[in-house]
């Protein structure tokens, strides 16, 4: 594969799913834009085809402003990567509105407003790539998540929508659904689940363990593979599709 002379622009891209597949991209010869909110982790990782800007994909100007000097700087996307995500869990009697908004405003609104952006210079090429990381949590549900599970399940209606929209065109777009990733967000949910089920933290990471169907935690290049075949030249009959990578059947 090569993906020489393609731009293609990663949100979340400092860390993570976002990183290893900013990571792939590069490899393949891609220029590629990754973002975050904070500028040094990302500047931690420029290099070798990777460019950093800081940008919150909650802020709609922000977002705007940022991928617009990206295509003035390295060239119209063709590869839009909607990484940028929080994930947290509140039972449906502890989520109050403000919390509801939060997880909206970076899974959802942050994807939609990426994806727009991303298609204003994208539909002035011959081929594109639109992938969404969504999650199992957007094909099932997860207990003690709700709101996050909403904004998954809309990511994933975002995707077939705007597949159904393009149909028969140059461009696709496709949805991961992971399970549990080995990312900073698993270390991060370890402290929340072994306070809210008073465990250990081998205890709370294990929780994370089982409920991927072959028992381990993915990688993050595990994802970043699969984002990297979506690319492919002849990956093109895949669209509008949701790519479950969860050990086994959800």
């Amino acid at each position: 594969m090569s993906l020489v002379g393609k731009h293609a622009l990663v949100t979340g891209g400092g860390t993570g799913i976002g990183l290893a597949t900013a990571r792939a991209l590069a490899a393949q010869g891609a220029v590629v834009t990754i973002t975050g909110r904070r500028q040094s982790v990302l500047d931690a990782v420029a290099g070798n085809g990777i460019h950093a800007m800081a940008m919150d994909v909650t802020d709609e100007a922000a977002q705007i402003d940022v991928i617009s000097r990206a295509v003035q700087t390295h060239g119209p996307i063709q590869i839009c990567i909607a990484n940028a995500g929080i994930a947290e869990g509140k039972t449906l009697q502890k989520t109050d509105l403000d919390f509801w908004r939060k997880i909206m405003a970076t899974n959802l609104d942050g994807a939609f407003v990426t994806i727009r952006e991303s298609m204003k210079s994208m539909l002035e090429t011959d081929w594109g790539r639109v992938i969404a990381i969504s999650s199992i949590a957007g094909i099932k549900g997860l207990k003690g998540a709700g709101a996050y599970s909403a904004s998954k399940h809309g990511v994933i209606g975002l995707i077939r929508s705007y597949a159904e929209e393009h149909m028969g065109g140059p461009i696709t777009f496709n949805a991961i659904c992971p399970g549990y990733v080995d990312t900073p967000i698993v270390t991060r949910n370890v402290d929340s689940i072994k306070t809210r089920a008073g465990i250990s933290d081998e205890a709370a990471r294990d929780v994370m363990v089982q409920a991927n169907r072959h028992k381990r935690l993915i990688t993050a290049e595990e994802i970043a593979a699969s984002a990297l075949w979506l690319c492919d030249a002849h990956s093109g009959s895949v669209n509008g599709q949701t790519i479950e990578i969860a050990g086994g059947q959800v």
